[in-house]
């Protein structure tokens, strides 16, 4: 079954639209397209709907390929632009190449076309794709990064790669102070085992939930966490290193300690009272 293929044709010729049109068609195209030969028209069809493939002529009475390179620069649709030029020396061909257009062919030699606009649809699909990966990244990262919680990257033998926002908040330390130093900053000495118990499953690939343990601040002062490491793994699914997510348990300790302690009150009370 043909391919699908939408394309905008800029092109004073109909004759030669025809002949674009047919070499697509015995590509294996389904050619959905349209033509147009002045900027006003192609200002209009760009804003109109998203093309598969721009092609367009380098040297027509009423437009030409640079300013039609630049309509399609101006529109944000990153499809590919292809010159099909009768009179277009290769000096010039190669300065559209560095403006901005994708290929070339000469009118004389359509046969060039088809594996041409193959190889650059896959190009820019590759482009949309490696677009949508940074997009999800960008997205990932700031949810990391004005995340309240402390969210911590280290390399398994504790090494720091990342530090959010949270964790500068809950333990005083800028990114810059740790990134490249050692967790163990944070872990004081009358607790190393909580850290290398953790880091130990982590390398045998198993999470850390809910671990209740004491870091300290830049200022020296202990604070009360609970922590969740995991391990992050490369493509092979060796793993590599370790995330933490990190949450200051303080306030909720200090409840439970008064609890704790009323309770112990009520009871030494109640024990008098019946003596």
């Amino acid at each position: 079954m043909p391919n699908p293929l939408h394309v905008l044709i800029v092109e004073d010729s109909v004759d030669d639209t025809f002949f674009i049109v047919r070499e697509l068609q015995r590509g294996g195209y389904n050619v959905d397209f349209e033509r147009v030969e002045t900027p006003a028209g192609m200002q209009t069809a760009l804003k109109s709907r998203m093309w598969d493939l721009v092609i367009s002529d380098f040297s027509m009475p009423l437009f030409g390929g640079p300013a039609a390179l630049a309509l399609y620069k101006q529109s944000g649709q990153d499809v590919p632009f292809i010159l099909v030029s009768g009179t277009m020396g290769e000096d010039i061909a190669v300065e559209m190449l560095k403006s901005g257009a994708h290929h070339y062919v000469m009118k004389d030699n359509l046969a060039k076309l088809v594996p041409a606009i193959g190889r650059e649809l896959i190009a820019s699909e590759q482009r949309r794709i490696l677009r949508e990966i940074e997009a999800a990244h960008a997205y990932l990262a700031s949810l990391v990064n004005t995340c309240n919680d402390a969210i911590i990257g280290k390399t398994l033998d504790g090494t720091v790669v990342s530090w959010n926002t949270g964790a500068e908040k809950l333990y005083g330390f800028t990114a810059a102070e740790m990134i490249g130093k050692s967790i163990r900053i944070l872990c004081p000495d009358y607790r190393p085992e909580d850290l290398m118990e953790a880091m130990d499953r982590i390398r045998q690939g198993e999470q850390v939930e809910t671990l209740e343990t004491v870091r300290l601040r830049k200022d020296g002062k202990p604070v009360e966490v609970s922590v969740v490491v995991s391990p992050i793994k490369d493509r092979t699914g060796q793993v590599v290193g370790a995330s933490s997510v990190s949450r200051d348990i303080s306030h909720r300790k200090q409840e439970e300690n008064e609890r704790l302690a009323l309770i112990q009150e009520l009871t030494a009370a109640l024990g008098h009272a019946r003596s």
